[in-house]
Formats: C-alpha cells, structure tokens, sequence
C-alpha cells in the first residue's frame, strides 16, 4: 500500500471539482501542467513532515525533552513552535524492542497537520482505515515493513479532538549526531509507524544519489 493506493472508493464531488478547476486554468495558460501535483508533494513530504522531523530529533538527542515530549506532547510540541488547527491535543506513542506503533483515522482522516504536513492520499482510503485496526500486520508487510512475531504492535485511532504521533526508535550508529543531522533520518511514514527511520547508511546512499 503506497502514495499510489487510492483504495476503492470514487473520487469526492470535491476532489472533481479541484480537478475541473485545474484542467480549466492549465488550458487559459495560468497554471502550469503538474503544477498542483508539485505542490502537493512539497507540504505532503517536505515541508510538514520536517517539523515533525525536529521533534524526533530533539526527542532523541535531549532526554529532558524527551520526557516532557511523553508526559505532555502537546506542550512540548509547542514549545518548538507547532501547533494550531489538527494539532491542539497531542499524543506521542513511542516505539520500543517489544512494541511498534501505528497510527489512524477510522472516522475520516484526522491527521496531525502541524507536525507532519498534508496527509498522504493512503492514509484516507477506506482500505487503510479498516484494515490497518484489522490485521496491521499485514498492511505494514504491504509497506514493505515486517514486525517480528515478538513485538506487539499497537495502533492508535485519532478522534476529532486527539492526533497521535509516533516516536520511532533511534537508528544504531548515530551516536554524537547533532539535532539537524537526526533530523535528515526521520521520514514522514516513520512518524505515522508504517515505515521506519532512514539507517545512516541509507541517508548516505540518498544524497550521493540526489
């Protein structure tokens, strides 16, 4: 299950009308083709997630914080500067040897905006939404994550009034990294619990490529 899965339900009569209004301004010359779709990508991958990035980061480099960040996530979450609509009432569920986290929206796609961006198109299908409660074992496999026999595995249903954030495990081999350099291995799925945080050795292979 990917960005690409869009599950099985019909587009929204909003999300058609988006559309219609796209194609017309890319026809008048006012907007150029794929535009909408780039930008998209920017607040879904880059620009959100990084914040939520920064409260990992901090989480894993500054014990103190990491306790506030567990005791009170949603004031230590604003003590970084993020908070507002989707984001007022936080909790962070901490991944550990014996237990991995997953998050969700069973009722719609309530999604924490302030910390990780816009919510990917997967995160909102019905497909995800019924099975991850289901059997999550087998749709973190569709993610290309297994979870060993001996670790639970949790997940937690956000409601309109609470959004849930997962604290992945540090990566081995990261010792006397600073802040910023954490930062770079926390991916946006990592945060949701369907993946996890890039290996120093996959960071190294990524910008090499880029």
């Amino acid at each position: 299950m990917t960005d690409e899965h869009h599950g099985t339900e019909p587009p929204s009569e909003a999300a058609l009308r988006i559309k219609a209004m796209e194609q017309v301004l890319i026809e008048k010359g006012l907007l150029e083709a794929g535009a909408v779709d780039t930008i998209v990508d920017i607040f879904e991958h880059q620009l959100g997630p990084k914040n939520g990035a920064r409260v990992v980061a901090r989480a894993w480099s500054d014990e103190a914080y990491h306790q506030r960040l567990m005791t009170d996530a949603t004031a230590a979450i604003l003590e970084l500067g993020y908070s507002g609509f989707d984001g007022e009432y936080m909790v962070v569920c901490e991944n550990t040897a014996e237990v991995h986290n997953v998050t969700v929206c069973t009722l719609c796609s309530c999604y924490p905006w302030p910390t990780l961006g816009l919510p990917p198109m997967w995160y909102k299908t019905a497909a995800y939404r019924s099975r991850v409660v289901i059997e999550p074992r087998e749709v973190l496999k569709e993610f290309g994550l297994t979870i060993a026999d001996d670790v639970e595995v949790r997940v937690w249903d956000s409601n309109n009034e609470l959004r849930y954030l997962v604290l992945p495990m540090r990566p081995a081999g990261t010792d006397g990294w600073s802040e910023e350099q954490l930062a770079k291995l926390v991916t946006r799925d990592s945060m949701i619990g369907t993946g996890l945080p890039l290996t120093p050795e996959q960071l190294a292979a990524q910008e090499a490529s880029a």
